[in-house]
């Protein structure tokens, strides 16, 4: 991994650092925030949205497997699991070796509310960067790929 400019890696963080976390962090939360607010119920909670969104990409799983990957905690996971198959978002299935064991996997109807949530989303942010000046803009795009590489490293 790169060490980055102006941090300390030597497991401390700087005064600085830990304020601009903060102020990342607070930015996050409030945009977090705004979208919940101006969506309104329609929205997808983000626990489901990110279960749905992997078996998507990644195909039918386990729910240890899913509670791994999202680094979730297997119970937090149980309630978000039987919410998604009482909507008929998911399918789950039994392991015919160990009854114990179950699969979950994604059905159509939950495909297309991941899609229709994905497109919610997007619309509504490419609305709210209208609002934006061109400096504004380019200064987001900016820090929209930092934070890709940062998630990379």
């Amino acid at each position: 991994m790169k060490k980055a400019k102006g941090f300390p890696h030597d497991g401390t963080a700087s005064a600085a650092s830990d304020s601009a976390v903060a102020e990342l962090r607070g930015a996050v939360m409030a945009l977090a925030r705004r979208m919940r607010t101006e969506r309104g119920d329609s929205a997808l909670p983000v626990t489901k949205l990110l279960v749905l969104a992997r078996l998507s990409r990644h195909g039918p799983a386990t729910p240890g497997r899913l509670a791994a990957a999202e680094r979730l905690q297997p119970q937090s996971l149980t309630r978000t699991l039987a919410d998604l198959a009482e909507q008929g978002l998911i399918v789950r299935t039994r392991s015919t070796g160990d009854r114990r064991q179950q699969t979950i996997a994604i059905t159509d109807a939950g495909c297309a509310a991941l899609r229709a949530d994905v497109t919610a989303r997007d619309t509504w942010l490419a609305g709210a960067l209208e609002e934006l000046n061109e400096t504004e803009t380019g200064v987001l795009l900016l820090a929209a790929g930092l934070l890709h590489r940062l998630a990379d490293a």
